[in-house]
């Protein structure tokens, strides 16, 4: 019996260790399914009721384990809703594999009105991947399969993607299962030269700060040993929550962090393209040494006094072992640090937040896994959310997309079954992927989804009431019932209307096999906006 591009595909996927499949099946993809049918034992079909959410799942999946992913979903149509997922994705460097349908081959670009047909497809998968190619014939798609799952996960990993026309699947293609395997793309070493120099900037600092992003997710011993060689204080934004263990006292957030820019003389960057720091300002007087796969990273916005292009897991080790053993008196910069890891000072503006945080914090475990929204809480989490382990905080990073909230945690759950996840969504952007709730319960997935209720896009009125002299226009909701909404899908729902009993609720949801919703009436909270977007103090 010949083989076929399908089911090519579906032992690549196997050989290369994806065993669950997020995807919503369609025409343009029968012959893969049908390929896929006979070997569900090692790789499961995770149908879910749209294609964004398939595509969310996928990443969050990612995100929470840190192994590649893959996702099937049609053409046209069904590409594009998953798009939002891509771009998020490209933004966090997440090893997402999609797998996208195509219209016959015959039939692209013709205009010919064919079921889910769109000009462009491959162009604009190409704009949202690291790498995407379209599968013309049986003789090179495993050439081409391997190439673009290499292409995810060298250097800077990013998502991936192949388009596969429908007439294609059924081509014959000869492969041993055996040879499908790709091997792990070697790490990239640092020049010894450049950590001679990086260490030399170190050893003379005097009040060095540390920022990590999540290039340095995997580093977090070697980051902790530099930040107490140095009496470094370590900051994270987004996505480098967990690097430093919270409770460190040289673990900072960016209030504490930008409250000690003026005077800091020396900013590692690890893993991260120091963003949020390059807008606080920079002058002669401070000292850059960056650390990044991604040599575009290194000259982003400022050039680095030096940078380094490495894989951190090589770079950081080296740069532990070459800076020197007796390092300066940094005592008084070291109880400054502490002091305000102690004391932040956004504690009293934000205490109506900060009050529901504490509630989730105080019953989630160490290693228990918050995904975070476009909503009020969720943006102060990001600076009052106490995270102990990478990988325990996921978010967005700069793509901010409004309604990922509870499908990424779908993925996130479904992926880590072994640790509870929790998706705080507002109840604007929880309806955008409300539908998964029938996946949730189809595949009996352990999410809980904690929905703030405000009836509004609260962020858009906030910034409404406090920019625009309170003149509100289209950012009122009508929002459902999320206990009922939640039990007319068969999933548990409950309200928590205090932080009590929201504890208590949560407890109970965490000890449950399944998925449950908490629905929590709120009012207007104070902006979160002058402790995250801070102003330039130097240069």
């Amino acid at each position: 019996m010949p083989q076929t591009v399908a089911q090519l595909t579906v032992e690549f996927l196997i050989a290369n260790g994806i065993d669950n499949l997020y995807c919503l099946p369609g025409v343009q993809n029968d012959p893969f399914f049908d390929a896929l049918y006979h070997r569900q034992d090692a790789l499961r079909p995770i149908h879910t009721r749209h294609e964004q959410g398939a595509a969310y799942m996928a990443l969050g999946a990612a995100l929470a384990t840190g192994e590649p992913q893959a996702f099937s979903i049609v053409p046209g149509p069904g590409f594009l809703n998953g798009c939002a997922a891509l771009a998020t994705a490209y933004a966090l460097n997440a090893p997402v594999f999609a797998l996208i349908g195509q219209i016959p081959s015959n039939a692209i670009g013709r205009r010919g009105g064919v079921l889910h047909e769109i000009e462009g497809q491959l162009e604009t998968l190409q704009s949202l991947t690291k790498h995407a190619d379209r599968v013309i014939d049986g003789d090179h798609a495993a050439e081409q399969l391997s190439t673009a799952w290499r292409a995810m996960l060298s250097e800077r990993q990013r998502p991936a993607g192949l388009e596969v026309p429908a007439d294609i699947w059924n081509r014959e293609a000869t492969f041993d299962p055996l040879d499908l395997r790709v091997d792990p793309p070697a790490r990239l070493p640092a020049d010894p030269g450049s950590i001679e120099e990086a260490a030399r900037l170190i050893d003379q600092a005097r009040r060095p700060l540390i920022a990590v992003g999540g290039g340095a997710r995997d580093c977090g011993e070697e980051v902790a040993r530099l930040a107490r060689s140095i009496s470094a204080g370590v900051v994270a934004h987004r996505t480098g929550h967990g690097v430093m263990p919270a409770d460190d006292p040289l673990s900072i957030g960016l209030p504490q962090a930008h409250a000690l820019w003026p005077d800091c003389d020396l900013v590692i960057g690890l893993g991260t393209r120091l963003m949020m720091q390059m807008q606080w300002g920079f002058d002669d007087d401070l000292k850059i040494v960056q650390v990044d796969v991604d040599p575009d990273m290194l000259d982003k916005f400022r050039p680095a006094t030096v940078g380094i292009h490495a894989d951190l897991t090589h770079a950081l080790p080296d740069l532990n072992a070459t800076i020197a053993r007796s390092q300066p008196s940094r005592d008084e910069w070291r109880a400054r640090i502490v002091e305000l890891h102690e004391a932040p000072d956004h504690a009293r503006d934000l205490a109506p937040q900060i009050e529901w945080l504490s509630a989730i914090r105080e019953v989630m475990p160490e290693d228990g896994i918050l995904v975070d929204e476009m909503t009020q809480i969720a943006y102060v989490s990001r600076i009052a959310y106490p995270v102990h382990r990478p990988r325990t905080y996921l978010s967005t990073g700069y793509q901010g997309t409004l309604g990922w909230g509870l499908a990424a945690g779908l993925g996130a759950a479904h992926a880590r079954r072994d640790v509870p996840v929790v998706s705080i969504n507002g109840d604007g952007g929880a309806l955008f992927c409300i539908a998964e709730l029938a996946t949730a319960r189809h595949h009996a997935i352990p999410l809980t989804v904690i929905v703030m209720k405000d009836d509004a896009y609260g962020n858009v009125r906030g910034f409404q009431r406090d920019r625009f002299d309170a003149r509100y226009i289209a950012s009122d909701l009508s929002s459902p019932d999320f206990v009922k909404l939640a039990e007319s899908f068969g999933v548990r729902g409950v309200r928590a209307e205090t932080p009590d009993e929201l504890r208590r609720h949560l407890r109970e949801a965490i000890a449950f096999d399944g998925p449950v919703v908490i629905e929590v009436p709120v009012g207007e909270f104070p902006s979160p906006w002058k402790h995250l977007h801070l102003p330039k103090v130097r240069g």
